[in-house]
């Protein structure tokens, strides 16, 4: 499943804009603060509008007639059209800019929620920071336009009207004039409106490219510097930001055509008709302040066209953010709950099926991972996976948690088909050590009750005294409150593990998940971890996928993988003298002395 990238362009602007509607769930609960916007704005409009005619007043009735008194009196109701309709787009200018950041942290609210159900086969064909990027980028973006630009375009469009309105009152025969310019001034929106929103859509892609490359280097800025590979990054780096700017300078020089030539059009119609006017005037078929008035309109309605003109490209852009944002949350999970969950017993026993499991990776499809493996694990038996790299040990632990599910056959926990069992419950009962343990911005206390948020503070001193962390967590200049860094980048590796394994202590799960839990342990630390692994495994379901001996020798039984498929099942002592294929990873990844003897088993 992958967010689809449309080529972006149809029928009319208008047409286009209408995808803006689907914003229209997230602002619905705030309509209040919106109807008042819509108040507030209508008020400014109209005292805008309200202007020309004391405009036209005061020329008339004061200027012209030469009655102080009278022009007093204008300007006086003039200043306080000018009062109410200041007070009136202050609160227009902050209802909509509060309503522009609600809606927008509700959309991130929104897509964010929704991605963390999606499973781990969308990420495989979608990249992190393309998702980031809809994340921050394109609400951002639409923060603006609903903060301000769309404020703008109903403002104008509304002047627009009241301003044709207005002219048509004043001299019909000029409006005339003007109504038979519009479609000039109209046609440079459609055409040049639908290449913005193309190279829109296409800008924020390559803005995406830019941060999902950045943050790949920076996540591996150890390896980017141990290869002295940073001159190429730098390289790579700036042809993502030119690709980048190449596609945004398309976009700004489609704008800035757009809005001058808007422009020129609009006001250039202004000089014909003020010299139409004036000629009018001298004639006596119109007053010097319904001339001014109708100018003021005029003008009015030209900068109306004119923002219309501009802010059309900010929506346009919006459109393409929208469209970005709502192809996530129309993403549906491959992986979700039934319609009618299976409860599973309680409490859990532990116990594993695995019948005739066949998979392939989505971004793999005829490449197998597994074919026909079939396993049954007793509740309590420690089971370790042995295999070279790539047989499929990893795709196993990925299926027992249903991250994916078997393109045939079936897994079963504790009797019941995981297809049938909602995800959530399922996972409540596993716990897990990844070979690369995965810590989060914070300190010990978020990082190790990651396992059971609602856990207690001696619970996880406890879990960490399990697994050997307490001491050096208590050492640390605010104990377990001291920050850890994204991704616990300021403690070893080994001191990682030992937090992920405390995690996984604290969970207390009826099964349990080890990629190799110890690898990255000193042998003081592996020693005293594999005592509190011990315990945590008696009487405890586990699959442990192993790559040193002490791990095989613990466990009851050891199922050896190649290539997708189980070759054999047996103890350590049996399978050297029956497994040619174990008796060499034996060899090559054990201590090769103590492999050789069975009498270890």
């Amino acid at each position: 499943m992958t967010v689809k990238t449309t080529t972006l362009g149809g029928p009319a602007a208008a047409a286009r804009l209408g995808e803006l509607r689907h914003l229209i769930r997230f602002v619905m609960p705030y309509r209040w603060r919106v109807l008042a916007a819509m108040a507030a704005l209508l008020i400014a409009a109209g005292g805008v509008l309200a202007v020309g005619q004391g405009l036209r007043l005061v020329v008339d009735q004061g200027f012209l007639s030469e009655d102080a008194a009278a022009l007093n009196r204008m300007l006086l109701i003039m200043l306080v059209i000018v009062g109410v309709m200041a007070v009136a787009t202050a609160v227009r200018f902050y209802l909509v800019s509060w309503i522009g950041e609600r809606v927008a942290a509700d959309l991130r609210r929104a897509v964010f929620d929704h991605v963390l159900n999606l499973e781990p086969a969308f990420f495989e064909l979608n990249g992190v920071g393309e998702i980031q990027s809809r994340l921050t980028t394109d609400t951002t973006l639409l923060q603006s336009i609903l903060g301000s630009s769309f404020s703008m375009a109903v403002r104008n469009a509304l002047l627009l009207l009241g301003a044709l309105v207005m002219l048509f009152v004043t001299s019909p025969k000029l409006t005339a004039l003007v109504l038979a310019g519009m479609p000039v001034v109209l046609i440079p929106i459609l055409v040049f409106g639908r290449r913005v929103r193309r190279l829109s859509r296409s800008s924020q892609d390559r803005i995406a490219d830019v941060g999902s490359y950045a943050g790949e280097s920076l996540h591996a800025i150890r390896t980017v510097q141990a290869f002295g590979h940073e001159p190429e990054d730098r390289k790579r780096f700036a042809n993502h930001v030119n690709e980048a700017f190449a596609t945004a300078e398309r976009r700004v020089r489609q704008r800035a055509w757009l809005t001058g030539m808007v422009m020129l059009l609009a006001f250039g119609a202004v000089g014909i008709i003020l010299w139409q006017g004036g000629h009018d005037v001298l004639a006596g078929r119109l007053t010097a302040g319904e001339l001014s008035a109708f100018v003021f309109y005029a003008v009015l309605a030209a900068a109306a066209v004119g923002t219309i003109s501009e802010v059309m490209g900010e929506l346009l852009r919006a459109v393409g953010a929208t469209e970005r944002l709502l192809e996530l949350l129309q993403t549906r999970p491959v992986i979700q709950p039934p319609a009618d969950p299976r409860p599973l017993p309680d409490p859990a026993r532990g116990e594993v099926r695995i019948e005739q499991v066949s998979f392939a990776y989505p971004s793999r499809p005829l490449q197998p991972a597994l074919e026909g493996v079939s396993l049954h694990i007793h509740p309590g038996e420690r089971l370790a996976l042995v295999g070279p790299s790539g047989s499929g040990k990893s795709t196993l632990l990925a299926l027992l948690l249903r991250f994916y599910d078997p393109g045939s056959g079936r897994i079963l926990f504790d009797g019941v088909d995981l297809r049938d069992v909602d995800p959530a419950d399922l996972r409540q009962r596993i716990g897990v050590v990844a070979q690369e343990p995965a810590l989060f911005t914070g300190d010990a206390w978020y990082n190790i009750r990651y396992g059971r948020p609602d856990a207690g503070d001696e619970d996880v001193r406890a879990a960490a005294e399990a697994a050997s962390c307490r001491e050096f967590l208590e050492h640390l200049p605010q104990g377990f409150s001291t920050p850890l860094g994204p991704g616990g980048v300021q403690l070893s590796g080994g001191q990682r593990q030992r937090i992920a394994i405390a995690r996984a202590i604290l969970r207390n799960p009826a099964l349990l998940l080890l990629d190799e839990a110890t690898s990255s342990l000193d042998a003081e630390s592996e020693h005293r971890v594999q005592q509190a692994l011990e315990r945590l495994m008696r009487d405890r379901t586990s699959i442990v996928i192993a790559h040193r001996l002490a791990t095989v020798l613990a466990a009851d039984r050891i199922a050896v993988l190649d290539k997708g498929r189980i070759q054999t099942i047996g103890t350590h002592a049996e399978l050297l003298r029956s497994s040619p294929l174990y008796a060499r990873l034996a060899a090559l990844q054990f201590d090769e002395s103590t492999a050789a003897e069975p009498t270890d088993a």
